[in-house]
């Protein structure tokens, strides 16, 4: 009995020394913040929910990994913010983050949050990548900090012009746009493409990103008899909207968005209305489907987040990665320090090689287009 109660004594003293030294272990870890700013309340929740999954699941395997830089054991943690899509609210989370000195940003998710924060950041000098805003405003200004790591509305934009003018011969296209630097951006694209490839525009009419009644709207454009409707906005709108082109007997009409209505939600959210079938959208990057590794990654997503997945989060992703990578490149967690090495990032990431232009864009931003059969987006090329 001595014997072994003298066994059992020294096991727990060993474990407890272990567990403290594991404790200790933990606390010399050096904790590295990692923001994640977009609207996770509101009518596109479910999309900024999604990029915020694909910075948890980095982060998740990044910390798996046992990363040291500059001498110490790393341990990212991700700093969640909500801009609820407001400017106003946008900036005051930029300021928060720059006063909390997180190391990098994943964000925002629209073009008019992301552009006035972008200003922020650039004061503070936080790299901040964006993986949804596609307004070339964003980059225009040359902020060192900023960086997109999607195709942006000169692409997307003119990809759908060019496909109404030349793949479906279209001739005539009613233009709605919602107000918001992204919707009136791509919409001025979409039109300036297509009067190129001889299209008629034959009503340019515009909304807001809060709407959801379009049928005033829809009534004009239908006595004009138009091939095709191009909607610059949300999924939010662009499915109340497909529902109500259905009830005023709308529904051969051709209808064209960018990736923010592209998603997986937009047939839900039109109440599954046929007229879905005759969407055509483009998004930055290639899907998910045709990803190296895609199909696995996407297999681990869903098994942690079920249900959930919508479009960008495989960018989100990536710009962790990217981030991470730079820091592992520079030695240094400090932005000052890995800053340089972000811009001369060379990293093959699920989505794409991402190499960055001098302006912080892709230097080679793919788009997909994609169509919605038997009411599930599916990519046509």
């Amino acid at each position: 009995m001595l014997k072994t109660s003298r066994f059992f004594l020294s096991a727990v003293a060993a474990g407890a020394a272990l567990a403290a030294a594991a404790s200790a272990q933990a606390q010399d870890a050096q904790v590295v913040r990692i923001a994640h700013v977009g609207p996770t309340s509101g009518g596109i929740a479910h999309i900024g929910k999604d990029t915020e999954n694909g910075v948890r699941m980095a982060i998740d395997e990044l910390n798996g990994q046992g990363i040291t830089i500059g001498g110490k054991k790393i341990k990212f943690e991700l700093v969640a913010e909500d801009d609820a899509g407001d400017p106003k609210q946008a900036t005051t989370v930029a300021q928060k983050l720059c006063d909390q000195k997180v190391a990098g940003i994943i964000g925002h998710l629209q073009s008019g949050t992301t552009i006035p924060a972008s200003s922020i950041y650039n004061k503070c000098g936080i790299p901040h990548i964006t993986t949804a805003a596609t307004n070339p405003d964003l980059t225009k200004p040359g902020y060192n900090t900023t960086y997109r790591l999607i195709a942006n509305d000169n692409a997307l934009g003119a990809a759908v012009a060019i496909y109404a003018a030349s793949a479906l011969k279209l001739k005539t296209v009613a233009v709605i746009d919602d107000r918001t630097a992204y919707g009136q951006g791509l919409a001025e694209v979409f039109k300036d493409e297509a009067k190129k490839r001889g299209m008629n525009v034959v009503s340019s009419e515009f909304t807001t990103d809060k709407a959801t009644d379009f049928m005033a709207i829809l009534t004009n454009i239908k006595a004009k008899k138009p091939d095709a409707i191009f909607f610059g906005g949300l999924d939010a709108q662009a499915g109340p909207m497909l529902r109500q082109m259905e009830q005023l007997g709308m529904g051969q009409m051709k209808y064209f968005g960018g990736d923010a209505l592209c998603t997986p939600k937009l047939s839900e959210l039109a109440s599954k209305a046929a007229v879905v079938g005759n969407v055509t959208c483009a998004t930055g990057g290639i899907s998910v489907e045709k990803m190296a590794g895609g199909p696995d990654w996407k297999k681990r997503y869903d098994t942690k987040f079920p249900n959930q997945f919508q479009i960008y989060s495989p960018y989100a992703y990536d710009a962790t990665m990217v981030l991470a990578d730079a820091m592992k490149r520079a030695n240094s967690t400090d932005p000052k320090v890995y800053l340089p090495q972000l811009a001369k990032t060379n990293y093959k990431g699920l989505t794409a090689q991402v190499q960055f232009t001098p302006k912080g864009e892709l230097t080679q931003p793919a788009v997909t287009l994609n169509g919605y059969k038997n009411q599930q987006r599916t990519p046509l090329n």
